[in-house]
């Protein structure tokens, strides 16, 4: 929040228009959003917003596929959309959009795992209403021609492991993960779709990197109520997940 105001306060607009922020790109890429440390040569770009929408979705599946992330101060917006999904069949929807309300509850304030919920526990077969709020484009004109696409082709991708980390002393870096948080971060978002209705990559491989510090399901669950503990996981669910991450190391060697 405190970036954000000094970020609103240099260019003199209010820091509610700033609905994130990627780092060394003007792109709308959900790779490069900012996060952790910032070197010293790196340039923040934030992203206002621009124009408002509203979209009615009939919920026919049990997950919308979408991930949804949030810049911890107060807008979720949405990061992937999974191809052949519901969401990925409506042309109004893109990655970057932050969700504003849902059936005309304000959900500004609202952690994305929140977000996820409430759209989780929306009705089947029953329309609802997104109002969501797109980023301006801004230098669009300078891309390539040939890609007129209305959402950036390279953020509607199924794989969520290229997470950007940051170091104090140099550039952002996007570590490639070994066979075993490949596997088990994947087995762990296959059980947060079950649960939450709505996959989040980052969270699934967080999950992961916490059991690594573990031997047992006790001390495992000690660690994700003390990282996580905002999500409330019941205790049927962080045994399923320590049995993924299990079976993915024992799997992997």
């Amino acid at each position: 929040r405190e970036l954000y105001a000094k970020i609103a306060e240099a260019f003199g607009i209010a820091p509610t228009e700033i609905l994130f922020c990627t780092l060394n790109s003007h792109k709308v890429d959900m790779q490069k959003l900012l996060g952790g440390q910032i070197g010293l040569e790196d340039f923040i770009f934030a992203h206002v917003r621009g124009e408002t929408k509203e979209v009615e979705v009939t919920k026919t599946e049990d997950a919308l596929g979408l991930t949804i992330t949030d810049n911890g101060a107060g807008y979720a917006f949405i990061k992937r959309i999974k191809e052949g999904s519901i969401i990925n069949r409506i042309q109004a929807v893109c990655v970057g959009d932050s969700i504003e309300a849902i059936n005309d509850h304000s959900i500004v304030g609202c952690r994305h795992y929140e977000v996820a919920k409430m759209l989780r526990e929306l009705p089947k077969s029953q329309p609802f209403t997104l109002r969501l709020v797109q980023p301006k484009r801004a230098f669009d004109m300078i891309g390539q021609r040939s890609r007129s696409s209305k959402c950036p082709v390279e953020a509607k991708v199924t794989s969520g492991r290229e997470t950007l980390r940051l170091r104090s002393g140099g550039a952002a870096t996007c570590p490639q993960p070994s066979e075993f948080e490949e596997e088990a971060s994947q087995k762990v978002d296959d059980l947060l779709e079950s649960y939450m209705g709505i996959r989040d990559p980052e969270l699934a491989s967080t999950m992961v990197e916490t059991s690594k510090k573990t031997v047992s399901v006790q001390e495992f669950a000690r660690c994700l109520d003390s990282v996580l503990g905002e999500f409330a996981f019941p205790d049927e669910f962080v045994v399923e997940v320590w049995a993924a991450i299990s079976e993915a190391r024992e799997a992997c060697g």
